[in-house]
């Protein structure tokens, strides 16, 4: 891989460390919730509907921070450091958050347009996907491990690997990842342009 500049200064972190603060206070407000007889995911979770979204339209940015159990929230966040981190050395703050919230939104749309409006979907899968996306286009040839495959490889086989292996189960919200990873590639396609990166 060439031609990659990596942006170094302090603080660079603190978005990805705030997000995970907020997954991780949402993780526990919807668990101290349920211990008390209450289930707020309802309230949080984004349905496959034009009219539920207009009901609650927080729930286009809630369903992002609200994890279905202590893997979905241990998985999506690690896969977040990992990913947000790199894409902040490679393109900066400003340009990970654009990726991982309008990212997340899309992903949104695609659950709006194609989901079920009875079952509400939850995760930052989307968003991190819209991560992997980009550095997909970026830095495709960057050496990565995937578990439990114990041998490196590329990025974006990694990430192919990753959603290919989402895409068939049934829990997993396969519109979410797909809107995520189609708006990543794209924002990735013009990342690698302007900032005249060479693959």
């Amino acid at each position: 891989m060439a031609n990659i500049r990596y942006r170094t200064g302090e603080g660079e972190l603190i978005p990805i460390i705030v997000i995970i603060i907020i997954n991780v206070l949402v993780y526990l407000g919807v668990n101290i919730a349920a211990f008390n007889g209450a289930n707020i995911i309802p309230y949080l979770g984004l349905y496959g509907s034009w009219s539920g979204l207009i009901e609650r339209p927080w729930t286009l940015i809630t369903y992002m921070f609200t994890q279905a159990d202590f893997m979905h929230l241990l998985a999506n966040m690690l896969t977040l450091y990992f990913f947000g981190s790199f894409l902040i050395r490679v393109a900066g703050t400003r340009n990970f958050l654009l990726i991982y919230f309008a990212g997340g939104i899309l992903g949104g749309l695609f659950v709006l347009a194609l989901s079920s409006p009875y079952i509400p979907t939850i995760g930052a899968s989307g968003a991190v996907f819209a991560l992997g996306g980009a550095l997909a286009i970026v830095a495709p040839k960057v050496k990565v491990f995937i578990f439990p495959i114990p041998v490196p490889m590329p990025l974006w086989v990694a990430v192919a690997i990753g959603f290919l292996i989402l895409l068939p189960l049934s829990f997993v919200s396969w519109q979410g990842h797909l809107g995520g990873l189609v708006f990543g590639l794209l924002a990735g396609l013009y990342l690698r342009h302007r900032l005249k990166i060479a693959v």
